[in-house]
């Protein structure tokens, strides 16, 4: 099966309190069902040291966000698009914009 998102996509954040936010894919666990976007669903998490000489403080950092939640973009029409799998004359799986029916 063909993943809907993959690694280095451009998607839209369509639910959730960064609905509206586009970023570009850092990870995908299809495992958890879920995508890491970057500079999208950015939390503050505060740290102790662990060793000696480590500094603590707040560190900023971004949480996955569940799939269902984002929309990939199409990079030739550039709007939010679902997609398709078609099959090439190689036996070849590629991805494609619903909307103009070009591969990504």
């Amino acid at each position: 099966m063909l993943a809907r998102v993959k690694k280095n996509d451009t998607v839209v954040v369509l639910a959730g309190k960064d609905r509206g936010k586009q970023g570009l894919v850092i990870t995908v666990s299809p495992k958890d069902d879920s995508v890491l976007v970057k500079d999208v669903c950015v939390v503050s998490r505060h740290t102790k040291p662990k060793k000696q000489g480590q500094k603590g403080g707040i560190v900023k950092e971004e949480r996955p966000i569940p799939l269902a939640k984002v929309m990939p973009i199409c990079p030739s029409c550039k709007k939010p698009c679902r997609t398709r799998v078609k099959m090439l004359d190689t036996e070849k799986k590629v991805r494609i914009c619903s909307r103009c029916e070009e591969a990504f």
